[in-house]
């Protein structure tokens, strides 16, 4: 039997550990910190997830043989490497291989050194020369922070004064610290936008169903960026030949990459792609499950999770045989009201057990336990899950779920899985 520790307290840390919990090789399933919802299906341990010596510490006296790191600031800070150096299987990668997303012009130019397609950029620490550059570069500019911003460090900049302020709030005025004190500036691409999970260990690849996410905050995709509004798997937009296609020019390119470079990668390899009429093109890599991503493909595994987690950490990924449902999978994301701006703690939430009762799956991200009952906690509240033999039965059985939920604020896109039922055989 396996003790997992699952790291993380949002709604891809409550799938994780959902999928754990089913499988019967689970042992004994942590979550830390967790949140009400994982409580349902594992034992949560309030220790957060920058606690590294909290977590060295559970890991210890809770026996733990496999962890799952969740999100990306524990891997960059390097929480994997230290496990391992005291003998634990991890489901993650190290700090040097997880700057794949830590640092944006660090896989810039891996990229480049691999051939691996991506949009033209330059990277500024320099307010003045990044300023010059917009103001002399043709429109429009996508501008990202360097490091970490919570899927908040990207503006879509469609005339000058847009890409500016964009360079303003994050050089000078430090809107997301650290993080934006580089700032990339892209070229922008049109096309289709695709979310692609690759399982590894470093040798082996295990390549998961397309998703689509929903970046921005409003129907329509308009809106500021958020951390993901919506999910929905498979894509109908993408045919086979497109996911042979991203396999053989990224994602074996940058898995051989990390490995030529002393990198070995074991865990989940995010490539956020545009796929052009040239062909796919890396918008980012993440270093993890993606959220909402890992609500709508993870539970089409038609396996056991926990084994393909155990495998991929143990480097022995090459002994299964994955196989994935055909089932559709939609995820809607129910907000605070502001997100992904300031907003209100400590909300009432009711609806849940009515919305599972629709058949819906409910995972909880920003949730917690008040003296009324459950209320919310984050940005991001819930995650509401409908599945389904097609897109639009797992889209009506999503919102069904929706609709039972309740909590003062709460916003939502009413349109996820628009572009693929617009699609002929969507």
């Amino acid at each position: 039997m396996i003790n997992v520790l699952v790291v993380g307290g949002g709604a891809r840390e409550h799938v994780l550990a959902a999928a754990c919990a089913a499988s019967p090789r689970a042992g004994r399933v942590l979550v830390a910190p967790g949140n009400p919802g994982a409580a349902e299906v594992a034992t949560c341990f309030p220790v957060p997830t920058g606690d590294t010596a909290g977590l060295m510490r559970l890991c210890r006296e809770e026996e733990v043989d496999l962890v799952v790191v969740g999100p990306e600031e524990p891997l960059a800070a390097g929480l994997s490497d230290l496990l391992r150096e005291k003998g634990y299987l991890v489901f993650g990668p190290g700090r040097a291989a997880s700057a794949v997303e830590a640092s944006k012009a660090w896989a810039k130019a891996f990229m480049a050194r691999h051939g691996i397609p991506t949009a033209g950029y330059r990277a500024f620490s320099c307010v003045r020369e990044a300023c010059r550059y917009v103001s002399s570069h043709p429109l429009p500019l996508v501008v990202k922070a360097d490091g970490l911003a919570a899927g908040k460090g990207v503006v879509v900049a469609r005339d000058q004064a847009t890409a500016l302020a964009a360079v303003e709030r994050l050089m000078v005025e430090e809107a997301l610290g650290r993080a934006g004190r580089t700032v990339l500036i892209e070229e922008y691409l049109e096309g289709e936008e695709l979310s692609v999970l690759a399982i590894t260990d470093g040798e082996t690849i295990v390549m998961a169903p397309a998703a689509q996410d929903h970046k921005r905050a409003g129907d329509g995709d308009v809106g500021p960026n958020t951390g993901g509004m919506g999910a929905y798997s498979p894509v109908p937009q993408c045919p086979q030949a497109w996911t042979h296609d991203i396999r053989l020019r990224i994602i074996e390119p940058a898995v051989a990459g990390l490995a030529a470079e002393g990198l070995p990668y074991r865990g989940v390899l995010y490539a956020g792609l545009m796929v052009t009429k040239t062909g796919a093109k890396v918008l980012e890599f993440n270093a993890r499950f993606g959220d909402p991503e890992a609500q709508v493909v993870l539970p089409r595994y038609s396996g056991d999770v926990l084994e393909l987690l155990w495998e991929t950490a143990s480097g022995r990924l090459h002994r299964l045989r994955p196989a994935w449902s055909p089932l559709s999978m939609v995820c809607v994301v129910m907000a605070s009201g502001g997100y992904p701006g300031s907003y209100r703690r400590g909300l009432p939430i009711t609806g849940v057990e009515a919305a599972a009762a629709t058949g819906a799956r409910v995972y909880h991200a920003g949730t917690a336990h008040g003296d009324g009952g459950l209320v919310t906690a984050g940005g991001r509240v819930l995650s509401v899950v409908g599945h389904g033999p097609e897109l639009a039965d797992a889209v009506s059985q999503a919102y069904r779920g929706v609709e039972k939920i309740s909590f003062a604020g709460a916003h939502y896109r009413r349109d996820i899985a628009g572009r693929a039922l617009a699609y002929p055989g969507g």
